[in-house]
């Protein structure tokens, strides 16, 4: 064993080592360097290809599994942060700087999915989930028109950062929950009852019970970090045991079980923004972090995609 090598996992709760979450890599695998502030990594299987976005440098950039190679997807790119994608295997991507949420199409041309709530412009999306019936979520913080680095200065219309429902037969936008300090990743839990939400402003993560007619309720709080610590809550994903890891900036990656505890954390030595799960078998979380993408071969497995 190389004891010179810094530890990447910390055990805080044996459920970290006997569900295998540290049954995995011993290093993070640096592949590549160079982004301005990196976010929304998505792999794309039928490409064999990773897609995030370099937010400052306004562009998507695209890592090929088959030759390592990594060249630029698109530029500009509206300031692009979260990636999904739909249910037809399209490109869904939040444009912090365009202050919309868009749609790749097959042919390569870009449909505008929101850019506004009731007339209003949205601020910043951050970061989308797709729901089995095809409706499409979203975070609206306000990140994005606050400088000029991550979009473009301006101002709110709305006055709030709220998280949205696409209709998936009509395309309107409504309001799913509001009150949050600035909301960031979501996730639906692995049967769609319940949505995560991390609200970096209030350092929490909140839990929203989903009904049928594509309304939430509840809001309770999940986990919560203190900035004084080191940490804030960005992008969130399960695993197939149920497991929600999350970006957690200077703090690395945590990892809580079911019941909310935070049973260990991965220790990356830049800042981490996004997480996301990929590869062929779905086992390889890939992390974006300053300027750095890494990944990691892991113990455990993404969540499987609702049917």
């Amino acid at each position: 064993m190389d004891t010179d090598r810094p530890a990447l996992y910390e055990v805080l709760d044996d459920r970290f080592r006997t569900e295998k979450c540290t049954a995995g890599d011993l290093q993070l695998e640096t592949l590549h360097v160079g982004s301005r502030w990196a976010e929304g990594p998505l792999y794309v299987p039928a490409w064999r290809q990773l897609i995030w976005s370099d937010i400052p440098n306004d562009r998507l950039l695209r890592w090929d599994e088959a030759t390592g190679a990594v060249g630029v997807f698109r530029s500009p790119a509206g300031h692009p942060n979260g990636n999904t994608l739909d249910r037809a295997g399209r490109l869904v991507s939040c444009e912090q700087g365009n202050r919309r949420v868009t749609r790749t199409e097959h042919d390569g041309s870009v449909t505008v999915l929101a850019d506004r709530y009731r007339g209003k412009r949205l601020n910043s999306p951050n970061d989308a989930a797709v729901k089995s019936d095809g409706s499409i979520w979203f975070s609206d913080p306000d990140f994005g028109i606050t400088s000029d680095y991550e979009g473009v200065r301006g101002e709110s219309e709305i006055g709030a950062n709220n998280v949205y429902r696409i209709d998936p037969a009509t395309g309107e936008v409504r309001l799913a929950a509001e009150g949050f300090g600035a909301p960031n990743g979501l996730v639906f839990s692995l049967d769609e009852s319940e949505l995560y939400v991390s609200d970096t402003g209030a350092g929490q993560i909140r839990v929203f019970a989903v009904h049928a007619d594509g309304t939430l309720s509840d809001g309770k709080v999940f986990a919560e970090i203190r900035e004084a610590d080191g940490g804030r809550f960005d992008n969130i994903r399960f695993d197939d045991q149920d497991h929600l890891w999350v970006a957690a900036m200077d703090d690395g990656v945590h990892c809580y079980a079911p019941d909310g505890t935070l049973i260990g954390r991965l220790l990356v030595p830049n800042t981490v923004a996004n997480i996301r799960f990929g590869g062929p078998r779905r086992n390889r979380l890939f992390i974006t972090a300053n300027d750095t993408l890494y990944s990691l071969v892991m113990g455990v497995t993404a969540a499987p995609t609702a049917l």
